[in-house]
Order: C-alpha cells, then sequence, then structure tokens
C-alpha cells in the first residue's frame, strides 16, 4: 500500500488561502502550459487581481495545496459534477523539484477522499494528449483511460478523459 513520504504535506485551502495559490498557478501556467486550457495572459496584468483569486478559490468543491519539506510543491481541485454522481479532478500541479516524491499521490488521495466524502461514485478527469507522465500517476490511482473523448483543442487533438470509481 501506497503512503505519503512524511515530507508531504497537504491542506486544504479556503479563500483567504488566495496568494498561495496564485504563486502556484502561475508557476503552473508558465511551466506547463501544454497541460491546462488557460493560459498564463489570462491570469497576469488585469487578470492578476486578488478578487478573482479568492473567487477562484470559492468555487464549490476543494482546493489543496502541497507542501514538499515545508515548501509549496503542487495543487489541484475537486469540483462536484451538477448531477452530484461523480466529481472531477482538475488543475492539477507538481513543480518540476517535487516530481517523483510522492507529491502528485498525495494530491490524487486528497481530492478522491474529499469526492467520496461528497457522495460521489466517480472521480473524473482531462488529460492533455501527450502527457503521459501525468496519465501515469493517474492509471496508478485506479484511473481507466476513456480515450480522446474530451473537448476539441486548438490543434484538433481531444482531451483523454480518465474515470476512477469511488464505490
Amino acid at each position: 500500500m501506497w503512503r505519503p513520504s512524511p515530507a508531504v504535506r497537504v491542506r486544504e485551502l479556503t479563500a483567504d488561502d488566495w496568494a498561495d495559490w496564485r504563486g502556484l498557478r502561475l508557476a503552473a501556467l508558465a511551466e506547463a502550459p501544454y497541460a491546462f486550457g488557460a493560459r498564463l495572459a489570462d491570469w497576469q496584468g488585469d487578470g492578476d487581481r486578488e478578487e478573482r483569486w479568492r473567487a477562484r478559490l470559492g468555487v464549490p468543491g476543494a482546493h489543496f495545496t502541497a507542501l514538499l519539506e515545508g515548501r509549496p510543491a503542487g495543487q489541484v481541485s475537486g469540483v462536484a459534477e451538477p448531477d452530484g454522481e461523480a466529481a472531477e479532478l482538475i488543475s492539477m500541479w507538481v513543480g518540476p523539484g517535487a516530481r517523483g516524491r510522492g507529491v502528485g499521490d498525495a494530491l490524487v488521495r486528497a481530492v478522491a477522499g474529499w469526492a467520496r466524502k461528497a457522495g460521489a461514485r466517480e472521480l473524473r478527469l482531462s488529460v492533455m494528449p501527450g502527457n503521459e507522465r501525468a496519465a501515469a500517476l493517474y492509471r496508478r490511482h485506479g484511473f481507466e483511460d476513456l480515450g480522446p473523448v474530451g473537448d476539441e483543442l486548438p490543434d484538433g487533438r481531444r482531451e483523454h478523459i480518465m474515470v476512477k470509481p469511488l464505490a
């Protein structure tokens, strides 16, 4: 059974933690633009406002950050689907220096635990085609790749939808 490293700690965020979320989200969009639907430019300049960051963390669901040896190392959110039967894992990112050290595992487990407590029967996510490292992480946690059935990207490719039963 997988156990998180004692050096990895996950904490749930509130709107008051907007500055922590902001730092990680901007780093994520700068470092891995291929992995997200949002663009860094969308969250800079006029888009970089405290009330906007607070609103992002006010989206119903759960928002987590991972600390590795006391330093911010990654983030993820979980949101409930309208039917309440499923939840979605979104905005997952682990900083390059923290990859391969249990941070991604801890974040996936945090969202799965939240989704179970919220009564979801399955957890879904979208992963960009070609993001094999992320797909491998999700498969390790029991997600099944349903194939390229997600939103069409500007280049014509489609996101891969992955699903994990929670019951």
